[in-house]
């Protein structure tokens, strides 16, 4: 075989040409048919991959490995179970927020039911700055729908803002248009908006909130923590940019709306007695006027009213003097209104009667260096004359017997020196200093209303010892519903009170300083008093503040009217001439509300226009201060 394979290969070498060719060819073809790979570096030859690992290194390797996975095992368990509470707070405080769900605020009625203020729901614009559409034609109309200027509307789309008011508690037409522009980024909630039907009439009653609901003046104030009510909560996921994608998480809290109050106000009586008093301090060229009504049987306020006032609803550009509730806030000397306690003090101490005679000539009287005068001097006056003519000196002569003990204890009783028991802010306390401190020539004053002060309200309470046969009882803003008589402080007896009623009844009769304070169909009394106001130390010469309380009918009081005129000066200032109209009016007007039948015949009134050049009026009311 190897011999046939040699001489094969021998033989073919032989033959010159022949023998090559196919060899060569041979080795192409075979060459062709060996791998690429054969010519790449052998992995023998790599001094790398030569070598051998070494154990400890792959087994570091899969320990690092393993300790990761344990790491990351320990934090998950740590997130979802140990620390789940953490970590769900965290993500609730970036995701999910608590939306209030504002409690209505309670209602304010009067004593029948009828709304003085009530919430009532409407439309608050707001926007996502970022959002906004940056049309600027669409961003101009905008201003002019929220009535403020487009570079005013550009500062509030701040768009370092993330949200912003653009106009809280607007207008429903407002809301409307603005809902027709469909801009995109801007948005209306529901917010509660207080509204005060009465307007000014029963505004310094009510009072108002502010933007938050929250009581500033009046009833609104007083008692703001069973109005406001509770608010409630729910919980919402909002994105990143403040959107709710969510409403049901969580727990929902319903909100407890407030507690309505029913007060003892009465609306048809408070508007009539606001319009009467702005109609006299217009009259008057006054610079103010109030009026309280009570009911004697209950000691219920039925009228607060004061002028100037103001719209609880708009209150851009209010004045103080608007805001005040005078008939609370305002202290004043209550000249001649005091006198009918003096002659009741002296009838209760037997000192004397009504028929007692009192010598006032010649007109004056001197305590200690100072003199008293009377306008007009009247000679000899019984107590009850010394009443209907309203004489300084006869009230002296009276207050000059007591100690100033008795007075002072009387005064208190009644009421003066003290802040009024009552369900409302900015009750004044007044001023009546110590006994002990008085002079002599200042108890002669105290007993005319000089050297005292007291406000509108204290006035009205202290005639209800009057009206109640002795009882000074105490005054309410709240409704009482049963109707049922209030009981009250004995200051005087019956047969005193009595006796006084008939000379109130006098003071406000023709002869008397008040022939104006007359009501129609029914019996009156009251004393009128008319007072230099104090300026500083002093007293302004010819500023005067004028009033009448009263209360009507005598045969059988069921409410007490008083009346305060400030500075009136269309040249009357008695309180006969200036308040008196106000009580007879709003006295005739009451009564008939309240139910109350006529007790006198009802008779046509004519009073001269002028007589000698002097308004009629004037004549038949001039009086001692």
């Amino acid at each position: 075989m190897r011999k046939w394979f040699g001489g094969g290969d021998r033989s073919q070498r032989s033959a010159p040409g022949a023998t090559q060719r196919p060899h060569k060819a041979a080795s192409a073809k075979s060459a062709s048919l060996r791998p690429q790979s054969a010519r790449a570096v052998s992995y023998s030859t790599s001094p790398l991959l030569a070598s051998k690992t070494p154990p400890w290194r792959s087994r570091f390797l899969v320990g690092l490995v393993g300790l990761a996975f344990a790491g990351l095992l320990g934090r998950a368990l740590y997130v979802q179970v140990i620390g789940t509470e953490f970590y769900q707070k965290q993500g609730e405080a970036r995701f999910v927020h608590t939306v209030e769900l504002p409690a209505s605020r309670g209602r304010i009625n009067d004593r029948s039911g009828q709304v003085l203020a009530a919430s009532v729901a409407v439309p608050s614009i707001w926007a996502i700055p970022k959002e906004v559409d940056e049309d600027p034609a669409k961003r101009r109309a905008l201003a002019k729908i929220l009535g403020i200027s487009p570079a005013e509307l550009e500062r509030k789309l701040d768009p370092s803002t993330r949200f912003v008011w653009l106009r809280r508690q607007a207008e429903d037409q407002v809301a409307a248009d603005i809902k027709t522009l469909g801009l995109k980024g801007v948005f209306q909630d529901r917010e509660y908006k207080r509204k005060y039907p009465e307007g000014e009439a029963a505004a310094h009653v009510v009072g108002f909130t502010n933007i938050e609901e929250r009581g500033q003046e009046g009833i609104e104030l007083a008692f703001q923590k069973a109005l406001q009510g509770k608010d409630g909560s729910r919980s919402v996921v909002r994105d990143r940019l403040g959107r709710v994608v969510d409403e049901d998480v969580g727990e929902r809290v319903p909100a407890a709306n407030g507690r309505d109050i029913d007060l003892s106000i009465d609306s048809k009586v408070q508007f009539f007695a606001y319009q009467r008093i702005r109609d006299a301090v217009a009259e008057h060229k006054a610079k103010a006027g109030s009026v309280v009504v009570l009911d004697v049987l209950t000691g219920e306020v039925l009228a607060l009213a004061n002028y100037p006032s103001y719209n609880p609803s708009e209150r851009k550009n209010l004045s103080g003097a608007q805001l005040r509730n005078r008939a609370l806030t305002d202290i004043f000397e209550p000249g001649s209104t005091m006198k009918p306690f003096i002659a009741a003090l002296a009838l209760e101490t037997g000192r004397v009667t009504p028929e007692t005679t009192i010598q006032t000539a010649p007109g004056s009287i001197v305590i200690t260096g100072s003199r008293i005068t009377d306008a007009h001097p009247h000679g000899e006056l019984s107590v009850a004359g010394v009443i209907q003519k309203s004489s300084n000196v006869g009230t002296v002569k009276m207050a000059m017997t007591m100690q100033p003990r008795e007075m002072h204890e009387m005064f208190t009783a009644i009421g003066l020196g003290q802040r009024p028991q009552i369900d409302f802010p900015g009750a004044i306390t007044g001023k009546l200093r110590p006994y002990k401190s008085w002079r002599p020539v200042e108890q002669a004053t105290m007993s005319y209303g000089y050297g005292l002060s007291a406000s509108l309200l204290q006035l009205a309470r202290a005639y209800t010892v009057f009206a109640r046969d002795g009882e000074v009882i105490p005054v309410t803003m709240l409704h009482q519903p049963g109707g049922e008589p209030v009981r009250g402080l004995k200051v005087f007896s019956p047969k005193t009170a009595y006796d006084v009623r008939q000379m109130l009844q006098a003071a406000a009769a023709p002869g008397g300083t008040a022939p104006l304070a007359m009501a129609s169909g029914y019996s009156v009394g009251g004393k009128s008093g008319t007072a230099h106001k104090q300026e500083g130390k002093g007293y302004a010469g010819n500023k005067y503040r004028s009033w009448f309380v009263g209360l009507a009918p005598i045969s059988k009081p069921r409410i007490i009217v008083a009346v305060m005129v400030d500075e009136p000066s269309n040249g009357v200032y008695y309180g006969g001439a200036v308040a008196g109209p106000v009580f007879s009016q709003v006295v005739s007007q009451s009564l008939r509300l309240l139910g109350v039948p006529t007790d006198l015949e009802v008779k046509p009134m004519i009073v001269a226009s002028q007589s000698a050049g002097k308004p009629a009026a004037a004549q038949a009311v001039e009086e001692s201060f």
